[in-house]
C-alpha cells in the first residue's frame, strides 16, 4: 500500500475509446530483449550518447539530480545491479559526500556539469517544483527520466500547471524538446524500490509503467527497470503519463504486468447491441 497522502487530482482530459490503437500495454518482457549488448567504458563528451548507442550498453552510467530519498533509494537499486552511478543534490546539502557514503554507498557524488558529461542516461528526482533548477539546456539527445511527481503540498499550489491541459512529462519535455524525455519510476513510494524489488521470474513481482515518444529510449529504460528488480510495462507516448500521476488508476497501486497492462489499454467499445 502507498504511503502518499492523497489530493484531488488536477483537471485533466480524459483518454477516451477512440485511443486504443495508440496507447497500448506491451508484455513486459517484450521490452527488454533485443540486439547484443555492450558495457559503457567511456565517459564524457566522446562517449556515443545516441539513444541506438545507449540503447546497445549492457550497464550505461546513470546520473541522477536528486539525492533526496527517491534519489538515493535508485541509487542503491542501481548500484547493487552493476552501474556506475552518479548523483547531483541541492547546493544548499551540506556535507553531501558524506551522506552520501551512507545511505547510497558506492555512488558518486558529482557537479550537474560533470553528472552530465558522464552519464549515458539521466533521472531527475527532484521536487517537481525545483525542476526548474536543473540544467535542461545540457540535455540535448540525452534519455532522461522524468521521476517527478506534481505534490501541491510540498511543491505548493502552480496556477499555470494546473490550468494546463498536458501531462506534467509534457511539462517538464517542453523545457528541452531535444531531450529525450521518459516518465517512469513516480508511481511507487521511495520505501517501497528495495522492499518490492524481486529477481526476473518471480511470481509476486511488480510492475513499473515506462512512457515517451521515443521507443529505443523506453526500451533503454525498460532494461533499467528490470536490472533493479521490476517488470517493465510499455504504456506508449508522454501524453499517456498522466495515468502515472498522483490521483490516477496507476499511481501508487502494487500491480502485476497484467493488471498494469490492462489500466495503460482503454477497453475497446462495445459491440451495438443487435
Amino acid at each position: 500500500m502507498s504511503l502518499f497522502p492523497a489530493r484531488s487530482p488536477r483537471p485533466v482530459r480524459r483518454w477516451q475509446h477512440g485511443n486504443a490503437g495508440v496507447l497500448r500495454g506491451v508484455p513486459c518482457r517484450r521490452m527488454h530483449r533485443g540486439r547484443p549488448v555492450r558495457r559503457s567504458t567511456t565517459s564524457g563528451p566522446a562517449a556515443d550518447r545516441t539513444t541506438e548507442g545507449v540503447e546497445g550498453m549492457d550497464r550505461p552510467v546513470i546520473g541522477i539530480f536528486g539525492a533526496g530519498k527517491v534519489g538515493t533509494a535508485l541509487a542503491r537499486l542501481l548500484v547493487a545491479s552493476g552501474h556506475r552511478v552518479l548523483i547531483a543534490g541541492s547546493p544548499r546539502q551540506t556535507a553531501l559526500d558524506l551522506v552520501v557514503g551512507v545511505v547510497a554507498p558506492g555512488t558518486e557524488v558529482a557537479s550537474p556539469d560533470a553528472l552530465v558529461a558522464a552519464a549515458d542516461v539521466i533521472v531527475v528526482a527532484v521536487p517537481f517544483g525545483k525542476a526548474g533548477t536543473v540544467p535542461w539546456g545540457s540535455f540535448d539527445g540525452r534519455i532522461v527520466v522524468d521521476a517527478m511527481n506534481y505534490w501541491p503540498p510540498i511543491d505548493g499550489a502552480i496556477p499555470e500547471v494546473d490550468a494546463d491541459p498536458r501531462s506534467t512529462s509534457e511539462i517538464n519535455a517542453a523545457r528541452n524538446p531535444a531531450a529525450r524525455l521518459v516518465k517512469s519510476l513516480n508511481h511507487l513510494g521511495y520505501h517501497e524500490m528495495e522492499d518490492d524489488s524481486m529477481p526476473p521470474g518471480s511470481t509476486l513481482r511488480r510492475a513499473l509503467a515506462v512512457v515517451g515518444d521515443d521507443p529505443e529510449a523506453r526500451r533503454v529504460i525498460a532494461r533499467l527497470i528490470d536490472a533493479i528488480g521490476f517488470d517493465p510495462v510499455d504504456g506508449g507516448a508522454l501524453a499517456h503519463g498522466v495515468l502515472l500521476e498522483p490521483g490516477h488508476p496507476v499511481f501508487g497501486r502494487e500491480l502485476s504486468c497484467a493488471e498494469l497492462g490492462a489500466l495503460l489499454t482503454p477497453r475497446a467499445p462495445e459491440a451495438a447491441a443487435a
